[in-house]
């Protein structure tokens, strides 16, 4: 029953046919299941595993590997090839594939716990009438059209709409669903509401919400899926998860560069088909294997395997940063996707606010003897420890507070006109409340105010430990006043009372709505002598000034305090009682904002990061919240850019589109509008960023770029999204939108690396092979350059110092290429010097050095007949494996020299040297220590077919490699001096659209 909040309850006991003093019968209970299902959220079948795994090698980069590791292994079958060495690239490759596809698979198999998560707010059981009487039965057997009863810590066990009231109020704890930062008051009267959102719905007592206060008795109007945390799973059902930014260009990047790798493979081996028949072969198909192999080497050299195991070790390091900064990174991926965020949707209580209900305004009456004159303190310290001052209206501290009458009695009603707790939780190291915030804001400011006389030195209250000190002033007015009666709160009076005795004296303190309290006062306290004086009409207009600019201007939760001397011997009170008050003093409270949020959101401005508050609570007071903050600080008039979830939807289509492009603030929202918001924004090409604690945010926290969760929220919300903030605070975001851009930059640097280096080592065995040259390098050693010689410095690139002016660039556009087409360029340039400088190695020995055989280039081409023609040297001299180990050696010390020009993309190594990053520094020295076991370790030398080198081939490798820093030091000056030189790798398209 979808509208069971607009029906009177004769209406709804009429539609499921049920008596309320007897509730449904046997028969009925069947007919009810058959007809509305159970009250079970469906278990959602999980991926199989083997789809999983099968999902990791859906990329065609990686199709190329397996291809090639599949091919190597069929070869070295034909060729009879055994041992080691035969095997050692096909292993290395699948062992390479199978750790990422680990990792993969390890991610979406969290991303599923979320949905097991969310049956945790379910309740385990249920008080239910049927048959006439009452019985506890599990709650997963209710139907709709059951009447139960619940109470103080009852979690609700189903959709319910209120029939009886059976205590004075029921108030619920409905924040998991809705956000909101206090909890609701509970009716019975229907509610005629236009797109009615849950907060509206005042008559619903909503699945997995706890009871706070009261007792009351309702009939089951939603089971299942068909209840508002049903709703939530559905949701998060069809969400399906987005491929991070990074990962889309990657993805694009790694399709075009298999295009081209195809193609070269294709061509190498067109080229030397007229090779096929030399004698060296052994035959025309032998002749086609050898060049086919050595496609199959030039796509193992062209696909940088190390890549995707780079890429994750350097997101995983980033994510040891942003732990250090209380952000706990969850998906690996959402890392990078931080640095491209453009719009922040926020929640307000807990994350812009401390959530945790302050005073820190009050108002008394000073003097009456010349006039009316009011006073107002101010109260410092916005959370649950008992630190703080009061100040007085000229910004003066006060050093004894409870000197003055009525700060004095209102630290009296304060303590025991109060039913919550504060206590200090040793574990937590921090203060923690039990009761409602608005009684336990009360609580603190009794500690603030102090006590009379020598207890009330700071002192000696500094003295105490944290345990003592949390509620040391309470206890002592507890101590010093025995409670005698009590009258709760409820929704007709507005106000309780508790009556207390001292020394034989015995006074009703009472608090409640400013409007109640003042209606029941007489006499007024004063704060100048602590006399009583009768509450005027000029003072009651005073007070009620005051307490308009609390609520309007500072939207203040506003509570007054008063209080009556009872007779002598009065052992309880009454309705009757609560009349003729003393008026004490006006209290204003606030969820106060984070300090430091101000500077987070004015970073995000610089960044060019959109702040949007996103919250469940009422206009007045977000609007209130987003002033001091700062989010409307840019603007001379909000009203446009603050809308409720109803105005919104009443909007036309076209003003919608404008008001998103605009809006700073959405308030009275439910879970569906958290969605509909990222899916909208996701529509305009914003990458979005979204938080939230509840139960309510899981949908949104999963459909957002990234979701960020609170460290102190709902187990649901946490395994929903990418990243938890361990401390609640959204200064902690904009930190990590810095870590993040720091990281992608680094990750760009090191992708370009490797893309130049794998550049040249496809120019090497293309030019090698065009040329008709002996293959200069085995597969075996084109792996180690790729994992090992590569993989280090790329790692260690990841380590680049973040830019100062990090978070003063707007985002990067969702569209931006990884390798833009100049800087393909410059690395294609940079790649052919690679390629070119170890063919010259190659040859190098060959023709000039004194331990080769100084033969003519000619001889060098025509090596593959030199079986059948005289020569003046053994043609044994072409498998020698002294060239090929210069050859490699020179691509690995090319490379090293290589890696210390990406410590920047634009800046020389003049500007950022390369002891700017010592980690770089380490990994070159230590890649150029396992390149040197691998030459004089002979099990080591053997395995990789490389030989010891002499100081003379050393001194030739280091000449035909450092040019590579001046080349790029070259190219750097012309990218900083030329803006305009830009090339594209595709047609640019009339618009993009993103793919959603």
């Amino acid at each position: 029953m979808e509208d069971a909040f607009a029906r009177s309850v004769p209406e709804v006991l009429d539609f499921f046919r049920v008596d309320p003093s007897k509730g449904l019968t046997d028969i009925q209970v069947t007919t009810h299941a058959r007809v509305y299902g159970t009250n079970v959220l469906p278990h959602q079948e999980s991926t199989p595993f083997w789809k999983l795994v099968l999902s990791q090698f859906d990329d065609l980069l990686v199709k190329i590997l397996i291809a090639a590791a599949v091919v190597s292994f069929l070869l070295a079958l034909v060729n009879g090839e055994t041992g080691l060495t035969a095997f050692l690239e096909p292993s290395v490759i699948l062992m390479i594939l199978a750790a990422n596809a680990a990792v993969g698979v390890i991610t979406e198999t969290n991303a599923e716990k979320a949905l097991e998560e969310l049956r945790a707010y379910q309740a385990d059981v249920a008080t239910v009438m049927r048959n006439g009487c009452f019985s506890i039965l599990p709650a997963t057997e209710l139907v709709p059209g059951d009447i139960v009863e619940v109470s103080v810590g009852c979690k609700i066990p189903a959709d319910l709409r209120m029939i009886e009231m059976l205590s004075d109020q029921l108030r619920v704890d409905q924040a998991i669903l809705t956000g909101e930062s206090s909890s609701v008051e509970k009716e019975l009267e229907s509610r005629i509401t236009t797109n009615a959102v849950y907060q509206d719905k005042t008559n619903i007592l909503f699945s997995g919400t706890v009871v706070v206060a009261g007792r009351a008795r309702a009939v089951v109007v939603g089971v299942g899926s068909n209840t508002a945390m049903g709703s939530i799973r559905d949701s998060m059902l069809k969400t399906e998860d987005e491929a991070t930014p990074l990962k889309r260009k990657l993805d694009e990047f790694g399709t075009f560069l298999a295009k081209v790798i195809a193609g070269i493979c294709i061509l190498v081996w067109i080229v030397n088909i007229g090779h096929f028949r030399d004698p060296v072969h052994g035959g025309f198909f032998q002749g086609a294997v050898h060049y086919f192999k050595i496609a199959v080497a030039l796509a193992v050299a062209a696909i940088p395997e190390g890549l995707p195991a780079v890429v994750t070790t350097c997101l995983a390091l980033g994510t040891k940063r942003m732990a250090r900064l209380n952000a706990i990174v969850r998906s690996l991926p959402s890392v990078e996707t931080l640095g491209c965020t453009t719009v922040i949707c926020s929640d307000k209580t807990g994350t812009l606010t401390t959530n945790m209900m302050s005073v820190s305004k009050i108002c008394v009456l000073q003097s009456a003897s010349h006039g009316v004159i009011a006073a107002e303190y101010n109260v410092s310290g916005t959370t649950y420890a008992p630190e703080g001052s009061i100040f007085d209206g000229m910004g003066l501290q006060l050093d004894f507070p409870a000197q003055f009458p009525c700060l004095l009695h209102i630290a009296m009603c304060s303590a025991l006109c109060n039913e919550s707790v504060i206590q200090y939780n040793p574990d937590k190291k921090k203060y923690e409340k039990i009761g409602e915030s608005t009684e336990v804001a009360l609580r603190i400011l009794a500690e603030k105010i102090g006590l009379p006389g020598f207890d009330s030195m700071p002192s000696a209250l500094n003295m105490l430990t944290k345990h003592e000190r949390a509620a040391y002033c309470n206890h002592y007015w507890e101590n010093q006043f025995r409670k005698i009666s009590l009258l709760e709160f409820s929704r007709d009076r507005k106000m309780m009372s508790v009556l207390c005795s001292r020394k034989q004296i015995e006074i009703m303190f009472s608090k409640g709505a400013p409007e109640s309290i003042l209606s029941k006062c007489t006499s007024i306290l004063c704060n100048d002598d602590g006399s009583t004086v009768p509450l005027t009409g000029n003072i009651r207009n005073e007070i009620e000034s005051r307490f308009s600019s609390f609520a309007g201007k500072d939207t203040l939760r506003c509570l007054a305090l008063a209080l009556k001397r009872m007779p002598t011997g009065h052992q309880n009170i009454s309705l009757d009682d609560e009349k003729d008050l003393t008026f004490i003093g006006l209290v204003g409270m606030q969820d106060p904002p984070r300090e430091e949020v101000r500077n987070a959101i004015l970073a995000c401005m610089t960044a060019g990061i959109r702040v949007m508050v996103v919250t469940g609570d009422n206009k007045a007071t977000a609007e209130s919240v987003c002033r001091k903050i700062g989010a409307f600080d840019h603007l001379e008039d909000f009203r446009a850019r603050s809308f409720t979830a109803s105005e919104f939807e009443d909007l036309p289509a076209s003003e919608k589109t404008s008001a998103l492009q605009q809006m700073t603030l959405f308030t009275r929202v439910e879970p569906s509008h958290k969605k509909m918001l990222v899916e909208a924004l996701q529509h305009q090409n914003e990458v979005v960023a979204m938080t939230g604690d509840g139960v309510n945010d899981a949908p949104a926290l999963k459909k957002a770029d990234i979701g960020i969760a609170m460290g102190s929220g709902t187990a649901v919300a946490k395994s929903a999204s990418d990243m938890v903030l361990a401390d609640d605070n959204f200064a902690t975001i904009v930190a990590a939108v810095a870590e993040g851009r720091a990281i992608y930059n680094n990750t760009k640097q090191f992708i370009r690396y490797m893309i130049s280096s794998n550049i040249g080592e496809v120019v090497c065995i293309f030019v090698a092979a065009v040329l008709g040259i002996p293959d200069t390098l085995v597969p075996v050693q084109l792996l180690w350059v790729n994992l090992v010689t590569d993989g280090l410095p790329a790692t260690a690139i990841g380590f680049n110092k973040q830019d100062s002016d990090v978070m003063k660039a707007k985002p990067r556009k969702v569209n931006e290429a990884v390798v833009t087409g100049w800087l393909f360029f410059r690395y294609l340039v940079i790649g052919a010097y690679v390629g070119l400088a170890t063919v010259a190695g190659f040859i190098w020995w060959f023709i000039y050095s004194n331990t080769g055989p100084k033969i003519p280039y000619s001889e060098l081409m025509n090596f593959d007949s030199c079986l059948k023609r005289e020569t003046a040297y053994p043609c044994s001299i072409f498998s020698d494996r002294h060239p090929s180990t210069v050859a490699m050696t020179v691509l690995v010390v090319v490379e090293m020299f290589n890696a210390l020009n990406n410590l920047s993309e634009n800046q020389s190594l003049i500007v950022i040297p390369p002891w700017s990053n010592l980690w770089l520094v380490g990994s070159i020295g230590l890649t150029m220590l396992l390149h040197c076991l691998i030459l004089y370790v002979p099990p080591l030398s053997a395995l990789f077919s490389v030989v010891p080198l002499t100081w003379d081939e050393w001194t030739t490798v280091l000449y035909l490699s450092f040019p590579v820093i001046i080349i790029d030091e070259i190219l750097k000056l012309f990218s900083r001096k030329t803006t305009g030189l830009r090339f594209n790798l595709r047609p640019r398209r009339k618009r993009e659209v993103r793919d959603k």
